[in-house]
C-alpha cells in the first residue's frame, strides 16, 4: 500500500528549483465527486501562534472580487498530538483563524468546497469532470505563503470507471504532476515554489483529446506545446493542431524566444472543455484554461479560410497565448506582488487587454491562418461596436481601466450609454498607435517593437533564471515608447485618446494606409435607437441609446412593446412606423406587468439627431498600400 506521506515525500521530476522540501501540503479528495465536493486536508508546521488562514478574493486576469470563500463550508483543525479537533473561527469573509495553535505545532486543517461553476476562473467537479483552480480550493497559511508547496490530487476508480470511453481519462496542468495509482485510488502529486506560484496552475481530470507540437525559437530551441480538450465535440483535431501552432509559431518569431521555454518550465499547455454556448479564457503563466462552444471547433468539413465561429476560437487561443508574455511577463506595476484579498487598482488595462486585443486578431493574419479580408472584417466588428457606444463620450479608456473592479464584469442596460470598455476602445487605441508609430518613424516602427522592448528589458531585469517579469507604470511606458517616436508626440496622443475622450482618428490613419471606408445603412434592428429581440410576446428591449427617439419617448430596456400606431408590435412593423412620415405614432409596452404607453414622435419632430452611434462601416481593402501596415517585418 502507498501511503499518502510517501507520496508527498516525492519530487516531481519537471523542474530542479522546485525539488525543496514541501512546508505546506495539500491533500485533495475528489471522493464526493458526484455531489460536487472536494474534501481538502492542509498540513503545515505553524509558525507563530493563532495562524491566519486566507482565500483570495479575486484570480488574476479576471479583476472583479468573486469571493470564492463563499464555496467553503465550516473549516476545521486537530493538532498532532491531540484528539481533540477544533472549529477554526473567522476573522472575515475570507480569513479564518486557527486560535488553539502555538508556534512550533504540527497540524492538519480539513474543509469542504462545493465546485459546481463551469467558468474559467473557479472549479467544476462532476461525473465527468475534475477542473479546479487552486484560488478556489487552496487556503493559504499566513507567513507561509512564499514557502514550498506541495499538493496530491486523489481520485477514486470509479470516476474512471463511469468515463470509460474511447476517450482516456488524462490529467492537463502546466506542472507536470507524478502519478501513482494504488488501492484503486489515482495519485496525482504537484509541487511548486509556493502559493503563489501553485494559483497559477489550474488542472483538469478527464476524458481528453490530446495532441501536441513544437515551435521554435530564434536560437532554434525547441519549446513543446500540448492542446487537449474535454467535454463532447468532433472538432477536426488535425487542422486544429496545424493552425495553432503556425499562430503560436508567428509570437515566437516575432518575440524571439517564450517566457515558458527553458529549463524551468515544460513548454505550454492549452487546456480546453467543450460546451453548448459557454465562452472564456484565463491567461496563465504556461498554459491557459478555455471554454467554448463546441461549434467554434474546426469541422471535417472546414474551409480553407476558417468560418467566423472558428475564427473566433482561434481568436481566443491567440489572445490567452499572448498573455504569457503580455500580463504574466510584462504586467502592471501593482500585480508584481499583489495582494489577492483586496483590488489591484491600475489604469494600464488599456495597454494590456487592449494591445493583446488588438495583436491576437492581427496575428490570425500575420500568420496566414486567416485572410486580410477577414481579418478586416474582425477590425470592423471592433470598430462597429465602438461607435455604437455612447459611453465612449463620457469615460477615458484609463478610468475604464480602474472602473474594472465595479463595470467591466457587471454590464446591465446603462452600461453602453455611461462607459468604454477597456478591451474594445484599448484594442483600437492600440490600432491608432500603431500606425502613429509608423506614419512617424516613415515606416521603421511599430507597436510590435514597443512590446518586443518590454519583453527585453523583462529578462533583462527580471528575476533570476528563467522566471522572469517586470512591471510597468505610466512613467516606464512612456520611457520605451520614447524610444520609438517623439515623447510629446506620445503626450498629446495619451492626453487625447488614453486620459481624454476625443474620437479617434481610426478612420483617417487606416485610410492613409490602404483600407477603403465604406457606410452601412442602419441596423434594423436598431430603430429608434433602441436594440431589442422579437418574440411572440411582442419585441423585447434591451438597450436604449441615451439621446435617442426612444429615450425621448420614455421608453426603456427591459420594456415590452407590444403594439405600435394599433397594430402588433414586430420588427417589421416597428422599421414601417420608423422609416414612414408620421409626426408621432403611440407605442404601447408592458413594463413589468404593468401597461403603460409612449408618445414615440420622429426624429424630426422630437429634435433628436441622427442616433450617429448606429451608423456601421465596412472595411476592405484598396488595391495596393496595405501591405506594409499587415505584413509586419517578422513574418516571413
Amino acid at each position: 500500500m502507498t501511503t499518502l506521506q510517501s507520496i508527498n515525500s516525492q519530487s516531481p521530476s519537471h523542474n530542479a528549483t522546485h525539488s525543496s522540501p514541501s512546508v505546506v501540503d495539500y491533500h485533495l479528495d475528489f471522493s464526493r465527486f458526484k455531489q460536487h465536493l472536494v474534501d481538502v486536508t492542509l498540513s503545515f508546521t505553524a509558525e507563530q501562534d493563532a495562524p491566519t488562514l486566507w482565500l483570495p478574493a479575486w484570480i488574476p486576469g479576471s479583476y472583479l472580487m468573486r469571493e470564492f470563500a463563499r464555496n467553503i463550508t465550516a473549516v476545521h483543525y486537530q493538532l498532532a498530538d491531540q484528539d481533540e479537533g477544533y472549529r477554526a473561527g473567522k476573522l472575515s469573509k475570507n480569513e479564518w483563524q486557527l486560535t488553539e495553535v502555538k508556534a512550533g505545532d504540527t497540524l492538519q486543517v480539513t474543509y469542504e468546497v462545493y465546485c459546481y461553476d463551469l467558468s474559467v476562473r473557479t472549479a467544476y467537479v462532476d461525473q465527468t469532470r475534475l477542473y479546479g483552480n487552486f484560488t478556489s480550493l487552496a487556503l493559504a497559511v499566513e507567513g507561509l505563503d512564499q514557502s514550498p508547496v506541495s499538493v496530491t490530487l486523489s481520485v477514486p476508480q470509479d470516476f474512471y470507471e463511469l468515463n470509460n470511453t474511447d476517450k482516456k481519462v488524462k490529467i492537463a496542468c502546466g506542472l507536470k504532476p507524478t502519478y501513482i495509482h494504488s488501492d484503486n485510488v489515482h495519485y496525482y502529486h504537484l509541487q511548486a515554489e509556493n502559493y503563489h506560484e501553485l494559483i497559477d496552475y489550474p488542472f483538469e481530470i478527464a476524458p481528453q483529446d490530446e495532441f501536441d507540437f513544437i515551435v521554435q525559437d530564434s536560437k532554434h530551441n525547441t519549446i513543446a506545446h500540448r492542446f487537449y480538450i474535454s467535454g463532447k465535440h468532433s472538432a477536426n483535431l488535425g487542422r486544429l493542431q496545424q493552425d495553432v501552432k503556425q499562430i503560436c509559431q508567428t509570437f515566437v518569431s516575432w518575440l524571439g524566444d517564450a517566457p515558458f521555454g527553458g529549463k524551468d518550465y515544460d513548454g505550454y499547455t492549452f487546456m480546453t472543455y467543450a460546451s453548448g454556448n459557454d465562452y472564456g479564457g484565463l491567461e496563465h503563466i504556461n498554459s491557459t484554461s478555455l471554454v467554448t462552444p463546441r461549434s467554434d471547433l474546426p469541422t471535417a468539413a472546414e474551409a480553407n479560410e476558417p468560418s467566423d465561429s472558428y475564427q473566433r476560437f482561434l481568436g481566443l487561443c491567440s489572445h490567452e497565448y499572448f498573455h504569457a508574455w503580455w500580463v504574466k511577463t510584462v504586467r502592471p506595476d501593482v500585480m508584481m506582488n499583489v495582494d489577492l484579498r483586496r483590488e489591484a487598482y491600475t489604469p494600464l488595462l488599456w495597454v494590456f487587454e487592449g494591445f493583446t486585443s488588438y495583436i491576437d486578431d492581427f496575428m490570425l493574419q500575420a500568420s496566414g491562418v486567416v485572410s486580410a479580408k477577414s481579418y478586416l472584417k474582425l477590425l470592423q466588428g471592433q470598430i462597429n461596436r465602438y461607435t455604437q457606444t455612447h459611453g465612449r463620450a463620457l469615460q477615458s479608456v484609463a478610468e475604464s481601466s480602474y472602473d474594472a473592479w465595479i463595470k467591466l464584469y457587471r454590464a446591465d442596460e446603462n452600461t453602453g450609454n455611461a462607459g468604454i470598455s477597456y478591451y474594445n476602445k484599448g484594442a483600437l487605441v492600440a490600432l491608432c498607435l500603431d500606425l502613429t508609430l509608423m506614419q512617424q518613424s516613415a515606416g521603421k516602427y511599430r507597436l510590435f517593437d514597443v512590446v518586443k522592448a518590454f519583453y527585453q528589458l523583462a529578462k533583462e531585469q527580471g528575476e533570476a533564471g528563467n522566471r522572469i517579469r517586470i512591471g510597468m507604470d505610466n512613467d516606464n511606458l512612456e520611457s520605451v515608447i520614447g524610444q520609438f517616436m517623439d515623447k510629446a508626440v506620445w503626450q498629446d496622443f495619451k492626453a487625447k485618446y488614453v486620459d481624454g475622450v476625443e474620437e479617434l482618428p481610426i478612420y483617417e490613419l487606416l485610410e492613409a494606409n490602404g483600407i477603403k471606408i465604406t457606410e452601412d445603412s442602419k441596423d434594423n434592428t436598431q430603430a429608434w435607437g433602441m436594440s431589442f429581440s422579437e418574440s411572440s410576446e411582442g419585441l423585447q428591449v434591451t438597450k436604449v441609446l441615451r439621446d435617442s427617439v426612444a429615450s425621448e419617448a420614455g421608453i426603456s430596456a427591459k420594456d415590452v412593446i407590444v403594439a405600435i400606431d394599433g397594430i402588433k408590435a414586430t420588427k417589421k412593423q416597428l422599421q414601417s412606423v420608423a422609416e414612414s412620415n408620421l409626426e408621432s405614432v403611440t407605442c404601447h409596452a408592458f413594463r413589468r406587468d404593468e401597461l403603460m404607453s409612449f408618445e414615440v414622435r420622429n426624429q424630426t419632430q422630437s429634435g433628436v439627431g441622427a442616433n450617429p452611434s448606429l451608423e456601421k462601416v465596412t472595411l476592405s481593402l484598396n488595391e495596393s498600400g496595405f501591405e506594409e501596415w499587415l505584413q509586419p517585418g517578422f513574418v516571413n
